[in-house]
């Protein structure tokens, strides 16, 4: 029984963010799904990262590049990177196919069929689910060890996902881009590049980074619920995790964000300060910590509207 609590403890997902650059809606249908795919796969799970010396419990941070999910194992606090597994989504096209055709009879049947084709359209619903978590744990063998129930919860989140993602080529794509850079990517820069998405959706690309590794805030998901963001889906990143070294413009807003942009050589068609409080370093009560931090999501929602029309319009990258 202890070695059943143990493993409950270290090896398991307890954390799973979508990336939203690759993978974005603005139907709630589709983020509803996305939601209850992912409570389900936290709800129980075992999981760990093959060939590598980590201790869990783990966060799992899924995005999509190009023809593959890209599933992205890291600290559940820190958000450190400790393995990132490429998985091509050719293999599964079939068994996708059947999930989204089995699932729409499965709920026709609910709504008007006899018990006897609900219990076949549900049979056909098990086999196709056994199928797809074998291969899945077939192509993911010495990468990532995971049980058959999870596995068939882990293909349930890729279907609720991929036919809905945005797949931006960013090294060819001709959107202009922007990268917003505080302390610790946990409050400021991802305030400001998801409210950059939200106000010019398919015009630009919007990233966020921070100087040092930082962690999720509860807070920033609360005020950004309030305005029809989901930020729990987002993962803190360093400069240093950076694939993309040229953007249009480059905005900070830290104090020692200047410097590090500057030491990493970033291409930029301009770089920007921009002077904004931390709300993390407010002293008060709950309701006094929730005012800072709307004053703030308000405060970047004109400023990045007002500095962002003139980019994603062809116009010139400074002020």
């Amino acid at each position: 029984m202890q070695q059943v609590a143990d493993k409950t403890d270290t090896d398991r997902l307890v954390t799973v963010t979508l990336d939203p650059n690759t993978i974005t809606s603005i139907n709630p249908d589709e983020v509803h799904e996305w939601r209850i795919a992912i409570y389900d796969l936290l709800e129980e799970n075992s999981f760990r990262p093959a060939r590598v010396a980590a201790t869990g419990p783990f966060a799992l941070h899924i995005s999509i590049v190009g023809n593959s999910i890209v599933l992205d194992v890291r600290h559940p606090e820190t958000f450190q990177p400790i393995a990132a597994h490429y998985l091509s989504l050719t293999p599964f096209r079939r068994l996708i196919r059947d999930y989204f055709r089995i699932r729409d009879a499965y709920y026709e049947a609910i709504r008007s069929a006899q018990p006897f084709q609900i219990e076949t359209v549900d049979m056909a619903r098990r086999g196709m689910h056994n199928e797809a978590a074998e291969l899945l744990r077939t192509r993911l063998h010495n990468k990532l060890i995971i049980d058959l129930n999870t596995a068939r919860r882990l293909f349930t989140l890729i279907c609720a996902v991929q036919p809905y993602a945005s797949r931006i080529d960013e090294s060819k794509s001709e959107l202009p881009s922007v990268l917003f850079v505080c302390s610790m990517n946990s409050v400021r820069s991802p305030i400001a590049a998801a409210l950059a998405r939200q106000q010019f959706p398919g015009r630009l690309i919007a990233r966020s980074v921070g100087v040092n590794g930082g962690k999720a805030d509860q807070f920033v998901y609360e005020v950004m619920e309030e305005v029809g963001i989901d930020m729990s889906v987002h993962t803190p990143h360093i400069l240093d995790e950076l694939v993309a070294n040229r953007f249009d413009l480059v905005i900070t807003l830290s104090a020692d964000a200047p410097e590090a942009v500057r030491r990493k050589g970033l291409e930029s068609g301009a770089v920007e300060h921009w002077q904004v409080e931390d709300p993390s370093l407010v002293e008060g009560n709950r309701e006094v910590v929730l005012a800072a931090y709307r004053e703030l999501r308000d405060s970047l929602r004109k400023r990045v509207r007002t500095r962002l029309e003139a980019l994603v319009s062809g116009g010139s990258q400074t002020t």
